[in-house]
C-alpha cells in the first residue's frame, strides 16, 4: 500500500515537473518569436520592384490601427502565419506611399465583404481620390459581386470590375434595435431608469416595448444624411443622379444579374478573376506567363507603428467604451481611463511632443471615466501645446464629453456624434428570486439605505429621488464642459444636447464640430498650429502596442470566446455587451445606443 501511495506521489511531482518545464520551454520560445516578430514588423519592408500594383483585399473587419496579432502558443512554435486583419491606418499610410512612389503603377481593390463603419469607409475613399490625383489608376474587382459598403468605396475606381454571378447590394440604410420589456416582465425584473435627456435611447429596450418618437426622428435625420452623402459621392464617381442610385436600391438590385448591373452603368465590364488578372498584367505590361507584381499595404508600410525621435505630434487612440475591458493597448475594446489619463500627462512633459491629436472611436461608457480624461486633456491644454480632436465613426455621448475641449475638432461626414446626456440603470429582481426560485432573503441592517439594491431590491421613492439628482448633476457637469471647451452657453449646448445623436454634417451646422476633415487634416491643423513646417516633424501612434506573450493568448482566448458567442447570437450580440456594461458598472454612463446599421 505504502509502495502504491511513494508511487503515486513520485509521479504527480514528475508530472507537475514536466508541466513545469513545457511551461519554461514554451515561455522562453514564445519571447523570442515575440521578439523576433517585434523586429519584423518594424524593419522588413518589401522591394517594390518596377510596374508593381498596391494590392488591397477589402475583406473582413477594418479595424482603427494596426494592432498585435493574436497567438496561440501553437502558432508561435509552429510558424503558423499571422492573422492581423485590416486597419485603417496602415491602409491609408500604403495608399499615400504609393502615390509618391513611381515604381507603383496603380491600386487593385479587389472587394470580397469588408466589415466598416461609413465614416471608415469614408476616409479609406477620400484617400483613393487624393491617389487619384496623381494621374494613377485604381481598378476594383468584385469576386462575389460588391456589398453596399465596398460599392461605396469601389465607386471612386476608374474602372469597375464584377464576376458574371456577382451581385451588388445597394438597398439603402437601416436600423434594427430590439425591444426587451415585454421579456423583463415576464421573468419578473424591473429595470429602474435614471436619465436626462429626451432622446438619450440607450435605455430604450429595457424599458419601452416599442422605440419612442424622439428615438425614431433622432436615426431618420443622421441615417439620412449619411445615405445622402454615400450617394452624392457614387453619383458624383459614376455620373448617375441621385434620384437614379435611390431608384436603383428600392427596386431590388441584388438580384439583377451582371450584365444588367453594366447597362445600369453600375460597372464597366463583367469579367472572370483570371481575365482580370489578364487584364493588370497588360496594364502593367507584363508578360501573360509572368506573375503580376503585387505589393500589399502592410508590405508597403511595415513600420507605420514605429517609434520616432525628434518633433512630432502624438496621435493618441481613443477606441471602444470608456472604462471597458480594454486598457493601454487601446485595440478596440476598450478605453482605461486611468492609463489614458497617465499616457496624456506623459505627453504633456515630453518635450518632443509639440502637440496632441486625440484620435476617438468611441460610444462613449463611464461618465466618471470621462471626466477624469477630460481633466488630463484639459491640464494638457493648459500646458501651451495644441489640442485636436480627430472622429472616427463615433464620438458620441462620453467620446464627445472627452473630445469637446480641444482647440478643433474635426470630423467625417458620415460620424455618429454628439449623445449629450447621462443615465443610468439599475435592475429589479427581488421578485425572480422570491416568486420563481422560492428563495426568502432576509435583511438586517443599521441604517434606512443601507440594503439599497442588494439582491435585486426595488428602490425606494427616495432613492430613485438621490439617484436622479445625481445624473441631474451629472448632466449639468457635462454640459458645462461641452459649453465651455466650445465657448458658448450652457443653453445653448442643452438646445442641440438632450442625449439626440448627429451625423457629421448636422454637428458642423450645430457647432459641435469646427471642420469636416480627416486624421491627416487634423494632424497637419495641429501641427501648423504648434509651429512645425512640413517636413520638419512625425507623428507617433499612442498608447505603444508593447502586449506580452501572455497579453497575446489571452486576447487570443478572448477572440475565441467572444466570436462564439458573436456567432451564437446573431443580431442580439451587441445588445448582450451592452447590457453585460451597463450592469457590470456603478458609475452612471454617458453612453450610445446600441443601433445595428445594414450596410
Amino acid at each position: 500500500m505504502m509502495k502504491k501511495f511513494l508511487l503515486v506521489v513520485c509521479g504527480s511531482f514528475v508530472g507537475v515537473f514536466l508541466a513545469l518545464t513545457v511551461f519554461v520551454i514554451s515561455s522562453i520560445i514564445m519571447s523570442i518569436a515575440m521578439m523576433s516578430l517585434g523586429g519584423k514588423m518594424s524593419s522588413i519592408s518589401a522591394p517594390v520592384s518596377d510596374n508593381s500594383i498596391l494590392h488591397i483585399e477589402l475583406s473582413g473587419e477594418i479595424n482603427e490601427r494596426a494592432v498585435a496579432p493574436a497567438l496561440s502558443p501553437m502558432d508561435l512554435m509552429s510558424g503558423s502565419s499571422i492573422e492581423r486583419g485590416m486597419a485603417l491606418n496602415v491602409l491609408v499610410a500604403a495608399i499615400e506611399k504609393a502615390k509618391e512612389n513611381k515604381n507603383i503603377k496603380g491600386i487593385y481593390l479587389k472587394c470580397n465583404g469588408s466589415l466598416a463603419a461609413p465614416a471608415t469607409r469614408e476616409q479609406l475613399r477620400k484617400a483613393l481620390k487624393q491617389f487619384k490625383q496623381s494621374g494613377k489608376w485604381i481598378y476594383a474587382y468584385g469576386y462575389e459581386g460588391f456589398s453596399q459598403g465596398d460599392y461605396y468605396i469601389a465607386s471612386v475606381a476608374d474602372s469597375i470590375f464584377i464576376n458574371p454571378e456577382g451581385a451588388i447590394e445597394l438597398h439603402g440604410m437601416a436600423s434594427a434595435t430590439p425591444y426587451f420589456k415585454k421579456l423583463l416582465d415576464n421573468v419578473g425584473v424591473k429595470m429602474q431608469i435614471i436619465r436626462v435627456g429626451t432622446f438619450k435611447s440607450a435605455v430604450e429596450p429595457y424599458m419601452l416595448e416599442n422605440m419612442s418618437d424622439a428615438n425614431r426622428l433622432q436615426q431618420e435625420v443622421y441615417m439620412g444624411s449619411i445615405w445622402k452623402t454615400m450617394l452624392d459621392s457614387i453619383s458624383a464617381d459614376r455620373k448617375m443622379t441621385r434620384d437614379q442610385l435611390n431608384s436603383l436600391a428600392d427596386g431590388m438590385i441584388l438580384t439583377m444579374p451582371a450584365d444588367s448591373l453594366k447597362l445600369l452603368h453600375l460597372v464597366d465590364r463583367v469579367i472572370y478573376k483570371h481575365e482580370m488578372e489578364k487584364a493588370l498584367k497588360m496594364l502593367t505590361k507584363v508578360d501573360d506567363d509572368d506573375d503580376l507584381n503585387f505589393v500589399t499595404p502592410e508590405e508597403l508600410v511595415p513600420n507605420v507603428e514605429a517609434e520616432v525621435s525628434g518633433d512630432k505630434v502624438a496621435i493618441l487612440y481613443a477606441c471602444g467604451e470608456i472604462d471597458g475591458s480594454g486598457g493601454v493597448m487601446s485595440d478596440g475594446t476598450g478605453i482605461d481611463t486611468e492609463s489614458m489619463s497617465r499616457e496624456i500627462r506623459e505627453l504633456q512633459k515630453d518635450d518632443d511632443v509639440k502637440a496632441l491629436v486625440l484620435r476617438v472611436n468611441s460610444p462613449g461608457g463611464s461618465a466618471f471615466g470621462s471626466e477624469q480624461m477630460w481633466k488630463a486633456l484639459d491640464e494638457f491644454k493648459k500646458s501651451g501645446k495644441p489640442f485636436v480632436v480627430s472622429m472616427s465613426d463615433y464620438a458620441a455621448s462620453g467620446g464627445y464629453y472627452i473630445s469637446s475641449g480641444a482647440d478643433r475638432i474635426f470630423a467625417e461626414r458620415t460620424t455618429i456624434t454628439g449623445s449629450i446626456g447621462i443615465f443610468g440603470m439599475i435592475p429589479a429582481y427581488e421578485g425572480v428570486i422570491k416568486n420563481k426560485l422560492g428563495v426568502n432573503v432576509e435583511v438586517v441592517k443599521t441604517n434606512e439605505n443601507a440594503d439599497m439594491g442588494v439582491m435585486g431590491k426595488e428602490l425606494t421613492p427616495v432613492q430613485l429621488a438621490a439617484l436622479q439628482n445625481m445624473v441631474n448633476r451629472g448632466y449639468e457637469l457635462f454640459t458645462k464642459r461641452c459649453a465651455d471647451g466650445r465657448h458658448v452657453t450652457q443653453d445653448s449646448i442643452k438646445h442641440i444636447a438632450e442625449g439626440r445623436v448627429w451625423d457629421g454634417v448636422s454637428a458642423l451646422q450645430r457647432g459641435l464640430v469646427d471642420e469636416i476633415g480627416s486624421l491627416d487634416a487634423a494632424v497637419k491643423w495641429a501641427a501648423k498650429k504648434a509651429g512645425l513646417k512640413d517636413g520638419k516633424y512625425k507623428c507617433q501612434n499612442y498608447p505603444a502596442l508593447e502586449p506580452s506573450w501572455r497579453d497575446m493568448l489571452s486576447e487570443y482566448m478572448n477572440m475565441q470566446y467572444e466570436a462564439k458567442l458573436k456567432k451564437d447570437m446573431g443580431v442580439l450580440y451587441d445588445y448582450h455587451k451592452q447590457l453585460t456594461a451597463i450592469l457590470g458598472r456603478s458609475h452612471v454612463l454617458c453612453l450610445m445606443e446600441t443601433t445595428i446599421l445594414t450596410d
